[in-house]
């Protein structure tokens, strides 16, 4: 046996993937129950801690800063390490955003969003427990997850054979296929011992245009799917009554700057870790999206 992995958010799309990943690998896991209150007691004897928490964009002011600080105290006490997906949000705002995205790349976000996870990233970095922090693009799922592929761009692919895209048609969008990217977390905590105490890290993915996606889906379906852009006039409409929508909007911008995410570093700690074909993942998320 690997170890003892704790899950945070264990049923959510990050620690559901996770979990699958680490039991593959022969780690023991526990879901943590966030009723019990007591996360510190639950950490005990965890070799690692992944932190799948991830609540509405409407609740990151109010609710990350906390999480942040019960998951840095438990592991400290523990002596676990923290496992923790990251995003692009971070890098930059609006035009500002680089095109190339990796490790080195500064924090730079001037954005409500952009700012917290600058935040949180900093706690996690200035705490005494090791981190190895993985981040990537926008999700791929193999099941629903309430995501944007799953939801919003692909709901029609398979009945009506097209794409509804939240951005520009022809810019490079970084995405993240979550089986992939946490077997390469769960391979980079089998070797935790090798790595220093905070390791910041990416996760290259697939980039691909709207253009690219549809052909890609087009593939996996056995179909020809075209894609249209996304009206974002219901979720301006929104906005007074729902909290969630300033926040989508304000993230409106990953749709339309061109970005793509360096993955040279984790590549040359794991060369042997396969990617699943891009057809392969669409097919799997295909198969389980909300077609509507």
């Amino acid at each position: 046996m690997a170890g003892t992995a704790l899950i945070l958010g264990a049923t959510g799309r990050f620690g559901r993937n996770a979990e699958a990943a680490l039991r593959a690998d022969g780690w023991e896991t526990r879901a943590y129950d966030r009723a019990s209150g007591d996360l510190a007691g639950a950490a005990k004897g965890a070799d690692i801690i992944v932190n799948g928490w991830n609540p509405p964009y409407s609740k990151w002011a109010a609710q990350l800063p906390g999480l942040y600080r019960q998951l840095i105290s438990a592991a400290e006490a523990s002596g676990a390490t923290i496992l923790q997906p990251g995003n692009v949000y971070v890098f930059g705002f609006g035009p500002d955003l680089p095109e190339v995205l990796g490790p080195d790349t500064p924090h730079r976000a001037t954005n409500d969003l952009g700012r917290l996870r600058i935040e949180i990233e900093a706690m996690l970095k200035a705490s005494e427990a090791q981190v190895i922090l993985l981040r990537g693009g926008d999700f791929l799922d193999n099941q629903p997850s309430a995501g944007w592929f799953d939801r919003i761009i692909a709901k029609d692919a398979r009945a009506k054979g097209r794409l509804s895209y939240p951005g520009a048609l022809d810019q490079p969008h970084a995405w993240a296929y979550l089986p992939d990217m946490t077997r390469a977390l769960a391979a980079l905590a089998g070797m935790r011992g090798e790595l220093g105490r905070y390791t910041d890290l990416a996760f290259a993915g697939y980039t691909l245009t709207a253009r690219d996606l549809a052909a890609g889906c087009g593939q996996a379906l056995g179909r020809e799917v075209s894609v249209s852009s996304m009206s974002w006039l219901p979720i301006q409409l929104a906005r007074p009554f729902w909290a969630e929508a300033k926040h989508l909007l304000e993230m409106r911008y990953l749709w339309d700057q061109p970005h793509r995410i360096d993955g040279s570093a984790l590549e040359a700690l794991l060369p042997d870790l396969e990617a699943t074909p891009l057809e392969e993942a669409l097919a799997a998320a295909l198969a389980r999206a909300d077609l509507g």
